[in-house]
């Protein structure tokens, strides 16, 4: 189950249907990589300024990125077979921004945060060369399944 909050009203402006995008996304994760137990996440779709504040306070880092994951602990006395795997926050101004960089729709850059993001919450991780190769396969193979074009060849073609 995913939770969705729209906190900045920009992204419905932008996109009428952005739940619709980010169930989408979201099933395209959890339809093919259920995690061990429970199904259980929130996005929340902000502005730039929340996500800087966010960014600045759990990443030491005093500016706004595209997308932050919070992988969610084990509480203490939940049950194990439905836990809750975390929050995933998105900037609008950010996203918006580098989907017309990279010159792409904004609901295939937001259906490829949300995966990139959903697949941190399960335990994916980008720290070296192989496991972000590893995370780019399985995100371009999801993004294939919903007729999303490779967004890192994308980012590529349009590098300087």
């Amino acid at each position: 189950m995913i939770e969705i909050q729209v906190e900045d009203p920009a992204w419905r402006e932008a996109l009428p249907d952005v739940e619709a995008v980010v169930r989408g996304a979201a099933g395209a994760v959890l339809g093919s990589d259920p995690p061990a137990g429970g199904e259980r996440a929130t996005v929340l779709l902000e502005g730039d300024a929340a996500v800087r504040e966010l960014n600045a306070r759990f990443r030491d880092r005093d500016a706004p990125t595209n997308v932050l994951s919070f992988p969610a602990a084990a509480l203490p006395g939940e049950p194990e077979a439905d836990p809750y795997l975390g929050d995933i926050i998105l900037a609008f101004g950010v996203c918006a921004r580098e989907a017309e960089e990279q010159g792409k729709p904004l609901a295939h850059h937001l259906s490829h945060l949300v995966i990139h993001g959903l697949l941190h919450l399960l335990g994916h991780d980008h720290q070296d060369d192989a496991e972000a190769e590893a995370m780019e396969v399985r995100e371009r193979t999801l993004l294939a399944g919903l007729g999303i074009d490779d967004p890192y060849r994308s980012i590529v073609d349009t590098a300087p």
